[in-house]
């Protein structure tokens, strides 16, 4: 082989062995970024779930900021609701356990990029930023969130559906943004969506009675003899037949109600509708009384004109349950021992429902129309419009028809004296 054959190829290898050396080294630069936290890693070092009494959660349009009080959490945007803990916890742990699945190297002016910008006005590009401070008020740590991922890897709406992660900045880290495998669909600034979903329910309902609008004035009052049967007028209205179509409802009011909101005392003086309130009463065969108070919502929240399709809706309860159960005539021992279980641990399910319902009493709810129409008619809509019993099968009067209206039959002619 001739030396020049010979020295093209050495060449020819060197160039290779070169090329190969800056491909893995330009490989080696896409994988390692020069943010502080590497994927796989937790995108906080230490986070103090421990130690965290507050959340701030800020966004373009709200703040909810969550306060835990003798271990229990509440909303202070709602005169310190009751907040839902386990979706307090899961943040928490969420955050402890984070990792990060890219880093970004970008400085903090590269926010709005991230959808992380605190300036602007809409929510999508705004993102929502969340302070953690202990008992004391000190910042024990702070993050933002951002844009959605969607499934190929590239920004996507804050809101928007089929997202695999999310944008994240860990203040305290300012080497660049990292992407994470969570999308937090729960993180919310609306403090509403914080507030436990604990509400009135009710059983076994035996009695209701309603206030006529800004009066009371009774509109009706229904009552049943046992859980099987239908709702009748009581006394105050005899002989008139009901609708059962209309009344159907009533026997599970309340049974799996919700709120929409919880009104603050500073809200309420505009949204109150004191002229149309009414007060309905509701009693239990278990010896249960609620008291409900309801008005149309005069201002919704952010709205300049009235709305009827909400109410604003207050409740208590009192109680006067057994001490003992009735015992049955010839009851067997073992009939004995299975009813006084059933006795005692129903009452029990009593008790905890009327502790419950107590911790509701001196707040205003907002409900939906949905949740409250079937008790809000007037007495006329529970009332039967066909003809009353036994109408039907009378026979028409003389001159009459079952379908036109009575006509006068002319007396018959005097006779003629012969």
């Amino acid at each position: 082989m001739k030396s020049r054959t010979v020295i093209i190829l050495w060449l020819i290898a060197i160039l290779l062995g070169v090329s190969v050396l800056l491909l893995k080294h330009s490989q080696g630069d896409e994988n390692n970024t020069a943010t502080k936290r590497a994927p796989g890693q937790t995108l906080f070092e230490d986070f103090p779930a421990d130690k965290i009494a507050t959340i701030e959660i800020s966004g373009a349009e709200h703040t909810a900021t969550l306060t835990e009080k003798d271990d229990k959490w509440t909303v202070a945007e709602r005169d310190d609701y009751p907040a839902d803990t386990r979706a307090i916890n899961d943040l928490l742990r969420t955050l402890s356990e984070l990792k990060v699945t890219q880093g970004i190297e970008a400085g903090p002016s590269f926010a709005p990029r991230f959808g992380m910008d605190e300036k602007s006005s809409k929510p999508a590009e705004h993102g929502l930023r969340v302070s953690f401070k202990d008992s004391a008020g000190k910042e024990l740590a702070k993050a933002a969130f951002g844009k959605n991922l969607d499934a190929a890897g590239s920004s996507a709406s804050a809101f928007g559906g089929g997202a695999t992660g999310r944008y994240v900045r860990n203040y305290a880290d300012e080497s660049g943004f990292y992407a994470v495998s969570e999308v937090f669909g729960t993180l919310s600034e609306d403090p509403k969506s914080w507030l436990s979903e604990e509400f009135i329910k009710v059983e076994k309902i035996q009695s209701i009675a309603l206030t006529q609008p800004g009066s009371d004035e009774l509109e009706w009052k229904l009552t049943r003899d046992n859980e099987n049967a239908d709702f009748e007028f009581t006394e105050a209205f005899p002989g008139v037949k009901i609708d059962t179509a209309a009344t159907a409802p009533l026997k599970s009011l309340f049974s799996f109600a919700r709120f929409e909101d919880v009104i603050s005392n500073a809200d309420l003086e505009k949204r109150a509708n004191p002229e149309k309130l009414q007060k309905a009463t509701i009693t239990t065969f278990e010896g249960l009384v609620y008291e409900v108070t309801l008005q149309p919502d005069k201002t919704a929240a952010g709205q300049s004109t009235p709305t009827t399709e909400n109410y604003l809706m207050t409740v208590s309860v009192t109680a006067e349950l057994p001490k003992e159960r009735k015992k049955a005539e010839n009851e067997k021992k073992e009939e004995a021992e299975a009813a006084d279980k059933a006795f005692a641990d129903r009452k029990e399910a009593l008790g905890e429902s009327i502790a419950k319902t107590k911790a509701l009493e001196g707040r205003t709810f907002l409900v939906s129309k949905f949740t409250v129409d079937a008790l809000l008619k007037n007495r006329a809509a529970l009332m039967d419009k066909g003809p009353g019993p036994g109408e039907s099968d009378k026979a028409p009067a003389p001159g009459t028809s079952a379908t036109s209206d009575p006509v006068e039959i002319p007396p018959a002619p005097a006779a003629e004296d012969n």
